[in-house]
């Protein structure tokens, strides 16, 4: 049977950690030469947790499916890092970010964790400025804010429009700082293919080095999961192509608990699918909200003349469009919370308005801004990201408005951790994107930074040592091992069962199938007929799969095709896991919509006498249907009501 236990310090919500920091177990500095700790993933999370590892003095191995860690997705999140600094003195507080977080991931997320995260955001900032990262500052010199979804406030420190790469480019000097002195062990173009469970313990993995092919054992006294989400699940997405679930999900078979998959994200300010070969969509920063306003034409003839071209977006006069954010949400406006965004843009679209040649889009307009603060304080702003939309859509969004349109994101589920960001698999950790634990149901915008840092700086050094100070008389293993030999040749196994298939599919074209059900029926608007019917559909996904795909090339050699049947093979597994919880969660919250509950005005609709809980599933064996588990969630401090953003 297993045990849910969050392992919640006791005390006051606001002296939590700070009781856990002081109770926690600790390991001396000669003990630490005596550990191993593995780190599977290089981007915020796990860059930083591997340099924080080495610093104090731990053994660290650190793997990445890329030529660097440099190339982290994490370089992708361009407006910003929340801190509840109060630089702008504009009200805010380390309650308010924990207030405004518990509200924007719609009452689905455990309290502590979620005031931990705002109580160490401030500390993220002065390590980030004291590593270098080029935040932009006031004319005084001091650090800038600028206001994201979901917030009052200006909380959001930034670089421009790449505050993710300067963020990443700091994890990544410490990262290397260690690996140049010897703590840390980098081994890029390594892809995690099993975990080593010994004696009920994670200890080690199987990793494929990606260029020959060859399968290797690794042992550590413990094992750290920062490998992101699983939001290419969908196909189109805003992820790197490279993004992928199967590390999360070879945990998930291996006894950790999946939670909340259902609860992905849906971003409204991407840029719209603009044909069929596509590979990937390209997100714009949330921070355009800030100067940028959302609107449609008013009328259905001047959205059908721009639809067949015959009418010009600076043709519609102001009294003819529709600000329906402004209009919708007049205290929060156009900074709404990307779920409320995301869905008012579809509602808009469905009715009739949308633009662009599809329909599926909105307009997201800076002539007021320009006409207010002058081209040029546009473009010190958000420069790089309209060359960006430029280079796409061959369009001056200085003089013509983008075309916008909601698509996949973030995934706020994840492998299931306690307040140590343990697993339920003892010594296996899991951190950043990868795990559930600080988002509920939505994401505010700016918070997926604060989280991969928090884990990384600020959280796992101090748990890590809570569970190794245990093992310290634990020696190390030489991978000879039975365990590592089962593991290791259960993933040769699967890797000879998808090359010897020798179908006449290719991967993208099975995953772009999976990508539409999953859209269709498990995307913005869900119900039960759609995911009753996504669930067949994806198990005959599966079918095809494992009876017609082809993969050339040899398991022997660099063969990206065959990088990609495997995560394609745990896609499918995923989304089949995705729909299963949304059918199973018979409400609306936060990016998941459910069309049977909600609002006279179109609102999610929450029932929290009946789903107050998180959503925690147990692998059960393959073909298997999981089994259930809930956490739940109490609120000692946020008072549960239906969020109003007007």
């Amino acid at each position: 049977m297993v045990k849910l236990d969050a392992k919640i310090p006791d005390g006051p919500l606001a002296r939590k950690w700070d009781n856990y920091k002081a109770n926690q177990k600790l390991v001396n500095p000669a003990n630490k030469r005596k550990l191993d700790i593995i780190v599977v993933g290089t981007g915020l999370a796990g860059a930083s947790a591997a340099a924080s590892f080495g610093e104090m003095g731990f053994n660290v191995k650190v793997f990445t499916i890329q030529d660097s860690p440099r190339r982290a997705h994490s370089i992708a999140a361009q407006g910003g890092i929340n801190a509840a600094k109060n630089y702008p003195n504009d009200g805010d507080s380390v309650y308010r970010l924990f207030y405004d977080t518990v509200k924007g991931g719609d009452y689905r997320a455990r309290e502590a964790n979620v005031y931990r995260l705002a109580q160490v955001s401030n500390n993220i900032i002065d390590q980030c400025v004291a590593q270098g990262v080029p935040f932009a500052r006031e004319y005084g010199g001091l650090l800038d804010n600028r206001s994201f979804g979901g917030a009052q406030v200006s909380r959001t420190f930034y670089a421009k429009g790449q505050t993710g790469q300067q963020l990443l480019l700091g994890a990544y000097q410490a990262l290397m700082r260690q690996v140049h002195a010897g703590s840390v062990k980098l081994y890029t173009r390594n892809e995690m293919v099993e975990i080593v469970i010994v004696d009920g313990k994670a200890r080690g993995i199987i990793s494929r080095n990606l260029v020959t092919g060859k399968l290797e054992r690794h042992f550590g006294h413990a094992v750290v999961l920062a490998t992101g989400g699983y939001g290419n699940t969908f196909f189109l997405s805003t992820n790197a192509m490279g993004s992928n679930g199967s590390a999360a999900w070879k945990a998930y078979k291996k006894g950790a608990m999946f939670a909340n998959p259902c609860f992905a994200q849906i971003h409204p300010t991407c840029i719209p699918v603009h044909g069929k070969f596509q590979s990937k969509l390209t997100l714009m920063s949330e921070s355009l909200r800030n100067d940028g306003r959302i609107w449609v034409p008013k009328k259905k003839e001047d959205a059908e003349a721009i639809r067949a071209g015959k009418l010009k977006p600076t043709e519609i006069a102001e009294e003819d469009r529709d600000y329906y954010l402004e209009r919708r949400y007049p205290a929060f406006g156009n900074l709404v919370p990307r779920d409320v965004a995301s869905r008012a843009a579809k509602e808009r679209c469905d009715a009739g308005y949308g633009v662009g040649p599809t329909g599926l889009a909105v307009y997201l307009d800076f002539q007021s801004a320009i006409d207010r603060l002058g081209r040029d304080a546009i473009e010190a702003r958000y420069g790089n990201l309209f060359q960006m939309y430029e280079k796409i859509v061959d369009d001056n969004p200085y003089e013509t408005p983008m075309m916008i349109y909601p698509a996949i994101h973030y995934t706020m589920g994840g492998i299931w951790v306690d307040y140590e960001l343990q697993t339920t698999v003892p010594g296996l950790f899991c951190a950043g994107e990868a795990n559930f634990s600080d988002h509920g149901a939505n994401r505010l915008g700016a918070s997926a930074l604060m989280q991969g840092l928090a884990d990384g700086y600020f959280v796992l050094p101090y748990t890590i040592q809570n569970y190794l100070a245990d093992d310290i008389s634990t020696p190390r293993m030489t991978t000879e091992e039975r365990e590592f030999e089962d593991a290791e040749k259960s993933a040769k196994d699967r890797l000879d069962k998808i090359m010897s298939i020798n179908g006449k599919r290719s991967v993208d074209s099975i995953h772009k199938e999976l990508g539409l059900v999953m859209w269709d029926f498990v995307g913005m608007a869900r119900n039960k007929e759609g995911l009753q019917q996504a669930i067949e559909k994806i198990q005959a996904i599966k079918k095809e799969f494992w009876t017609n795909v082809r993969i050339p090339g040899s398991a022997e050699d660099m063969n990206a095709e065959l990088e990609k049947a495997g995560r394609l093979a745990d896609f499918i597994e995923i989304g089949e896991l995705m729909a299963r919880d949304a059918l199973h969660r018979e409400e609306s919250c936060g990016g998941h919509f459910r069309e049977e509950y909600q609002t006279e005005d179109g609102e999610a609709l929450r029932q929290d006498d009946k789903f107050t809980y998180t959503a925690c599933w147990q692998y059960k064996g393959e073909d298997q249907e999981p089994e259930l588990h809930r956490e739940d969630l109490t609120f000692e401090v946020v008072k549960l009501v239906q969020r109003n953003y007007k």
